[in-house]
C-alpha cells in the first residue's frame, strides 16, 4: 500500500496511539509501507508540521524512497499536554518513540531528530541499537536539553505575564508562541521535567550509542563545539557544520537535508 504525499505543506489526520501511561500521541505517516523507514522527531516547541514537513524534509524523504514515521511528542502538536513534570523524565520521551515502532510494527528504522528530538534520539539508539540503525541528530545539546533556559523568568511570564528579559529564554518564548496550539504550561513542565530526571545529560564516555551517526549543527548555534565534540566521541560519529544558521532556523537548511540524505542511503 502505498500513501501519496500530497503539497510540501499538507498534512494527514493524526492516528493516535497510547503511552505507557495512557497519554494520547499523535503519529503521522507518509511513503510506501514496505520501504524503509525514517522516524523523524521535532524539537522543543516544534512539532511534526512545523519541522518536518513545512521544511520540506517529508517531501525529500519520500522522494529518496522512504516511509517516513513521525509523531508529535507529548506536550506539542496533537499529543497529550500534561502539566505534570514527572511526565517528561527524557527515557519516558524515549519510550513514547519505541512505543510509535512497536505500534506501527516496526522492527528496524533509522531515526532523524532534531535539537530535543536529536536529545531524545541519542536516547533510543543507546535503548535500541539492534533497532536503529543510522542516526541524524541535529542540534543535539551536549548538556541538559532546555539547560539555558532560565526556568524562573519562564514561570514568571507563563503564571502572572511579567516580561522575560533574559534574551535566550526570550528566544524560546518566542518560538512557543509562533507555533499554533502550543501549551506554555506544558512546555514548562517539560523544561523542569528535563532537569529533574538526573539522566538528561549525554556522556560518551559511560555509553555512547556504536551506530553511524550523523551529528549536524548550525555555524551560529552556541552549541555547536558541544555537538561536535559528542560527534568526536561515537565510534562511528560524523559531524556536519550547517552554514549561517543558528538553532532555531536550522531544520530548514537545504544543507541540512542533503547532508542527512546522503548519509541514510550511504
Amino acid at each position: 500500500m502505498t500513501t501519496a504525499f500530497p503539497a510540501l505543506t499538507e498534512m494527514p489526520d493524526p492516528q493516535f496511539i497510547m503511552s505507557a501511561e495512557g497519554h494520547r500521541l499523535a503519529t503521522y505517516t507518509w511513503g510506501d509501507e514496505d520501504a524503509p523507514v525514517v522516524v523523524t522527531v521535532h524539537g522543543f516547541a516544534s512539532s511534526c508540521r512545523d519541522n518536518w514537513v513545512s521544511t520540506g524534509w517529508v517531501r525529500d524523504l519520500t522522494r529518496a524512497g522512504f516511509r517516513v514515521l513521525a509523531l508529535d511528542q507529548r506536550g506539542h502538536g496533537a499529543s497529550d499536554k500534561p502539566h505534570d513534570p514527572r511526565d517528561y523524565a527524557l527515557r519516558t520521551l524515549a519510550g513514547d518513540v519505541e512505543a510509535v515502532m512497536d505500534t506501527y510494527l516496526v522492527d528496524t528504522a533509522f531515526y532523524v531528530g532534531y535539537s530535543l528530538g536529536a536529545r531524545v534520539g541519542w536516547e533510543v539508539a543507546l535503548d535500541l541499537p539492534g533497532r536503529v540503525e543510522r542516526v541524524v541528530l541535529g542540534g543535539v545539546p551536549d548538556g541538559v536539553p532546555l539547560g539555558r533556559l532560565d526556568l524562573a523568568q519562564a514561570r514568571a511570564y507563563v503564571e502572572d505575564g511579567i516580561p522575560v528579559t533574559d534574551r535566550v529564554t526570550q528566544n524560546y518564548i518566542a518560538l512557543t508562541e509562533r507555533v499554533g496550539g502550543n501549551d506554555l504550561r506544558a512546555l514548562l513542565a517539560i523544561a523542569e521535567g528535563m532537569r529533574a530526571s538526573g539522566n538528561a545529560d549525554p556522556d560518551p564516555a559511560v555509553r555512547a550509542p556504536q551506530q553511524p551517526i550523523l551529528f549536524a549543527t548550525g555555524s551560529q548555534d552556541a552549541i555547536i563545539e558541544g555537538s561536535r565534540a559528542l560527534a568526536a566521541a561515537c565510534p562511528q560519529g560524523e559531524f556536519v557544520e550547517i552554514p549561517d544558521r543558528h538553532h532555531f532556523n536550522a531544520p530548514g537548511s537545504r544543507v541540512f537535508r542533503e547532508a542527512a540524505l546522503a548519509f541514510l542511503t550511504a
